[in-house]
């Protein structure tokens, strides 16, 4: 589309906030009133999860009390958003409210915290949906995160959306302890029998919208790694806190 063509539109049609449609300078943006509502992951985070940290220097690599207890079997995690208020809006208006357009004012949010991550051989995955889940939601909102990642970050060719695999329809984890989510997790996501082996030898970054106990992003990695994955790191757009504070 050339640039007489795209300003004539943006003349008929202005630029929306991507949460509240107020009129907005920049495409996917948000507007005043939203952007301070969105708590940012921006300060120290969680070398693990992601989860931000209340005092530790910027560029220190800590851990969270989770991450202390829990052995993370991917390399390092970082989210973008707080999952809570509207966060948590965003969220699942991306999950279940056909806001597919809320993928692409996300990612310049993840091409931010990815772009330290990437290696030269990294490839971008999704956390995969069962085939019954896909079809009733009709996308997989981690696939959107993911293209709207590479689309940020120029890079569409390290894209693979099909790679893993959720062969049975696990229950939903809302509402269940960390225990629980873990046990349901467990080895209910393999590599893709037909495009599985592109992981081999490859640096991973899986994506998908929310990390809660990161029972799924663990069941993930191992199946990555099972696949030959070389190394794997993992990226959230919104990390749900312990009771919606900061990580001590």
């Amino acid at each position: 589309m050339n640039q007489v063509l795209q300003t004539a539109l943006g003349a008929i049609y202005p630029p929306q906030c991507a949460i509240c449609a107020a009129q907005v300078s920049t495409p996917f943006g948000l507007c005043a009133e939203c952007l301070p509502q969105m708590q940012f992951i921006t300060s120290a985070a969680c070398n693990g999860c992601g989860a931000p940290m209340a005092t530790a220097d910027q560029n220190e690599k800590v851990l969270c009390e989770d991450c202390h207890v829990l052995a993370r079997p991917w390399i390092e995690g970082r989210a973008a958003i707080v999952y809570g208020g509207l966060g948590r809006r965003m969220v699942l208006a991306l999950k279940h409210g056909d806001r597919m357009d809320l993928a692409r004012a996300a990612g310049p949010w993840l091409a931010r915290l990815a772009a330290p991550m990437i290696r030269e051989d990294t490839v971008f995955v999704p956390i995969p949906l069962h085939r019954w889940r896909l079809f009733e939601r009709r996308y997989n909102q981690a696939g959107l995160l993911v293209q709207a990642l590479a689309k940020e970050l120029r890079c569409p060719n390290r894209v693979c959306l099909t790679v893993l695999d959720r062969p049975e329809a696990t229950p939903s984890t809302d509402h269940k302890n960390r225990e629980a989510r873990f046990s349901m997790m467990q080895g209910a996501i393999v590599p893709s029998e037909t495009h599985g082996g592109r992981l081999k030898g490859r640096s991973v970054l899986l994506v998908d919208d929310v990390m809660t106990s990161g029972a799924t992003f663990a069941a993930a990695t191992e199946a990555a790694y099972s696949a030959g994955a070389s190394e794997v790191r993992v990226l959230a757009l919104a990390r749900a806190l312990k009771g919606g504070a900061l990580a001590a």
